[in-house]
């Protein structure tokens, strides 16, 4: 049975997000198709839908690698989250279903109650299954496409801590969602915003490579190497 490459490419974006291929390591076909039982077929095309998302370059005479993003652009994912979730939110107050309202509701109790309760090891889970849902509501496949490449990408360049007050993230959640409920957009867009403001302070860029880590570690880099345009022709 034939593999498809989407689930190929899932596979390779969450071993890069999660470390297991360092950044600026190379990706070769053969050792990415054993890794994964697959034929080069459906990793050459995941390659190309990850370069397309940025998590991958082509680099001459090394082939397709792992990209090197720099601090300015993981800062731009954080200011470009700022824009499309609050869109997001008021799209779904317009366009949600009962079943989105059912299961944001049972996300939003299932969080408090893990809260009061002091259970916080998959308030995190459960925080991105809220906002994946949320996306979903909008019900624009452009955007939830955008939002879920974000939220990949966010990962895979920083570090969240816990918010000091989680009782009060899932309060935010929940006015969220009565908004949403009440079908008032601008409602729901100002409530998000507030949330992306302060969910966004609590991001941290993971620490550069140290000489000698594992080549799994992760690293921001902190500018992009000069362009070579001496041999550029007009």
């Amino acid at each position: 049975m034939r593999i498809p490459a989407h689930s190929v490419c899932t596979a390779i974006r969450d071993d890069i997000v999660s470390g297991v291929f360092g950044r600026g390591s190379r990706l070769t076909e053969e050792v990415l198709a054993r890794r994964y039982g697959v034929s080069r077929v459906p990793v050459r095309e995941a390659l190309r839908t990850l370069e397309s998302e940025g998590f991958v370059v082509t680099r001459r005479h090394a082939g397709a690698c792992v990209a090197e993003p720099t601090e300015q652009e993981a800062a731009d994912l954080l200011e470009i989250r700022m824009l499309l979730e609050p869109l997001g939110a008021a799209r779904a107050a317009q366009r949600r279903t009962e079943a989105h309202l059912k299961v944001l509701r049972g996300l939003v109790r299932l969080g408090q109650e893990r809260v009061r309760r002091g259970e916080g090891e998959d308030l995190r889970s459960l925080g991105g299954w809220f906002h994946e849902t949320l996306a979903q509501a909008s019900d624009s496949p452009a955007l939830i496409a955008l939002l879920t490449q974000l939220r990949h990408k966010i990962a895979w360049m920083y570090a969240v801590e816990q918010p000091a007050r989680p009782a009060d993230s899932w309060a935010e959640h929940g006015a969220l969602v009565d908004a949403v409920a009440r079908r008032d957009p601008e409602r729901a867009r100002a409530l998000a915003t507030l949330h992306a403001e302060r969910a966004t302070a609590a991001h941290r860029l993971r620490r550069a490579d140290r000489p000698g880590q594992a080549a799994g570690a992760t690293r921001v880099r902190t500018s992009q190497p000069p362009v070579n345009i001496g041999g550029v022709r007009h």
